[in-house]
């Protein structure tokens, strides 16, 4: 789940956001990313082509692949190493009328044990002489989840996803963004490989694993603001608090601060990213017996926990849009970035050390996230 949600996010990055009152530009964008840690590695290929068709209209289409390699804590205790391909793909449109912009998207992601289809629609607003705009957005998610080493097991997984965002020019240097969303999802939430693991005297290890098992119902909230400031000599400095609760009693913060400096035709990015979450409440490391509670899970990414994130990125603009072109081509950027991520469970123990029950050290996940992606624009 995590590496999913980080390589979503640079998915994410990549597209841009249409904003009120103009179209995104016409742009190619060609990525690998690559992630290394905890056992897991995952790399692949993205192209996103976004083109406009007249004054009013904009398209996009992306392709985006992950390639799993994984011998994660999480599989080497309880299964066997595994190696799968997930594919992606998604379309979209943004149409402009006025002060009003309106999108429309579709994603499917396939893979050999799940099944995402997702719908999106958003519109956004200028208001107050474009100071002000107004972004209202809602998605739904329609996915299916399966097992690998039986063909008979099928069962669905609905999502819904209500955002409001306010993006508001406060001064001429500096910008705000305010954002509220609320996820709800109903079907089967939990991992079908994933087990947790009871107290079990009768045991060598002292302990015994079961399946997981999952309310089927979540609703989550989270409320997200930031801040950038342009600096006098052409620099910016980007502030970014998030608070996430849901009804698993789940409770998040999350900061970061970003600098930004450009230096001639290059621009250097340096961030920093905290969060902590709080754990479920029917999360345990270790159950006292088997089926001891109505539900159960033991995935670390629903255990308290805190991460750290440090970003370096730096881009080249190869072509600039001042005049000079190739052929068609108005203006061209190299992108590269690093990221490490740190992260400390506070309640998740290394199995693998093989230390009596209770003496366990606590796991720690340490990776790196490589990206370099080349955007042109025409």
């Amino acid at each position: 789940m995590l590496m999913r949600v980080t390589l979503v996010s640079i998915l994410l990055a990549l597209a841009g956001n249409a904003f009120a009152g103009v179209l995104p530009d016409d742009r190619t964008d060609v990525l690998y990313h690559l992630y290394d840690g905890g056992g897991v590695t995952i790399d692949g290929p993205s192209v996103l082509i976004r083109k406009k068709v007249g004054k009013s209209v904009s398209l996009v289409g992306n392709y985006y692949v992950d390639m799993v390699s994984s011998a994660s804590i999480d599989v080497i205790t309880t299964a066997s190493p595994y190696t799968e391909e997930r594919k992606q793909w998604s379309m979209g449109a943004d149409y402009l009328r006025g002060n009003t912009t309106m999108t429309v998207g579709y994603t499917s992601s396939v893979e050999s044990d799940y099944d995402a289809s997702t719908y999106n629609f958003s519109v956004s607003q200028d208001m107050f002489g474009d100071l002000t705009t107004l972004t209202l957005s809602y998605a739904l998610g329609d996915d299916l989840v399966r097992r690998s080493d039986d063909p008979a097991f099928e069962r669905k997984l609905d999502k819904q996803i209500y955002g409001v965002g306010v993006t508001q020019i406060l001064t001429k240097n500096l910008i705000s963004t305010l954002n509220v969303e609320t996820l709800t999802e109903e079907g089967y939430l939990n991992n079908p490989y994933r087990s947790v693991r009871y107290l079990d005297a009768g045991s060598a290890l002292g302990y015994s694993f079961e399946p997981e098992l999952y309310p089927n119902t979540r609703t989550s909230n989270a409320v997200g603001i930031r801040m950038r400031y342009f600096l006098p000599y052409r620099a910016a400095i980007e502030g970014e608090y998030r608070f996430f609760t849901d009804t698993w009693d789940i409770q998040g913060h999350t900061g970061s601060i970003t600098y930004i400096q450009p230096w001639g035709d290059f621009t250097f990015t340096g961030k920093f990213r905290y969060h902590e979450q709080t754990g479920a409440h029917f999360y345990r490391d270790v159950f006292s017996g088997p089926q001891a509670t109505n539900f159960r899970g033991r995935d670390k990414e629903i255990s308290p926990l805190q991460s750290y994130t440090f970003q370096l990125k730096a881009s080249y603009e190869f072509l600039s849009d001042d005049g000079t072109k190739w052929g068609f081509l108005k203006k061209g950027k190299l992108t590269g970035s690093i990221d490490h991520l740190l992260i400390d469970y506070d309640d998740f123990s290394d199995l693998t050390a093989l230390a009596p029950v209770g003496d366990e050290p606590l796991y720690s996940l340490d990776a790196n996230i490589f990206q370099v992606f080349v955007s042109f624009w025409y």
